[in-house]
């Protein structure tokens, strides 16, 4: 897979690790990154595996590089630089998991939104301030968090700039758990190995229905179940859970 001089990718058995990194920087997310962010998007489509991002230097990302934002105008906006790539990642087929550790702030945040599942550090400071820089968070935040969090939550937050820490952040659902970065990012990694042992197409069949409007509910269930159901690997795994109870 290709590796950026913004983004460290390592490739395991059971996942794919992307670390953002530009320490100096605090891993915010200039349009290079972006652009490395698609190039792995398109590995990730082409052979589906879970996604682990975390962040270097104790920092997920401390918001999108505020020195390009100030040069971008209109037509900038509505390209939805950031907007297409958290989109792209949200949708991979496999489950993405954030470690997030230290500030998470910005389109940093939003990159966190766009993960299925969300692990904490103690560190963990993460929300959107970006009206207080004369701007909106418009890379799903608007969306994105009133579905995690609900819609009061998300208001106070993106209305006033209110930066979570890690215990709010864990009270009101935003991340799973709360761990030290090693534990946090092992714990990852043993996550993605469970869902490796799992079958992968019912994974990204409940991927596909979970991300799913409330309208499509309950037709893509029943389709993606009538998929499944003729499945060899339904029949082989079943097959073997009945032989196993025998026993």
């Amino acid at each position: 897979m290709r590796v950026s001089r913004t983004l460290r990718v390592e490739v395991h058995e059971t996942h794919v690790r992307a670390t953002l990194d530009r320490p100096e920087k605090r891993n915010a997310i200039d349009r290079d990154l972006v652009d490395a962010l698609h190039s792995l998007c398109a590995e990730l489509e082409r052979e589906p595996r879970t996604l682990i991002l975390t962040g270097a230097g104790g920092i997920f990302a401390a918001g999108a590089d505020i020195a390009q934002l100030r040069e971008r105008r209109a037509a900038d906006a509505l390209e939805g630089i950031n907007t297409h790539c958290f989109a792209r990642i949200r949708a991979l087929p496999m489950p993405v998991i954030a470690v997030v550790d230290g500030y998470a702030l910005g389109g940093g945040a939003e990159l966190a939104y766009a993960a299925d599942i969300r692990i904490g550090t103690p560190a963990l400071r993460i929300g959107n301030p970006e009206t207080g820089l004369g701007i909106i968070a418009a890379a799903g935040a608007t969306w994105r968090l009133r579905e995690i969090v609900g819609e009061p939550l998300a208001a106070e937050i993106l209305l006033t700039g209110r930066v979570l820490d890690a215990a709010e952040a864990l009270a009101a659902g935003l991340v799973t758990q709360v761990l030290e970065p090693d534990e946090a990012r092992a714990e990852a990694e043993r996550i993605a190995a469970r869902i490796a042992a799992l079958d992968h197409a019912a994974t990204q069949a409940t991927k596909r229905a979970l991300l799913a409007p409330r309208d499509a509910h309950p037709a893509i269930d029943l389709h993606e179940q009538a998929v499944l159901f003729e499945s060899p690997e339904k029949e082989r795994r079943m097959t073997a859970f009945l032989e196993r109870k025998r026993t």
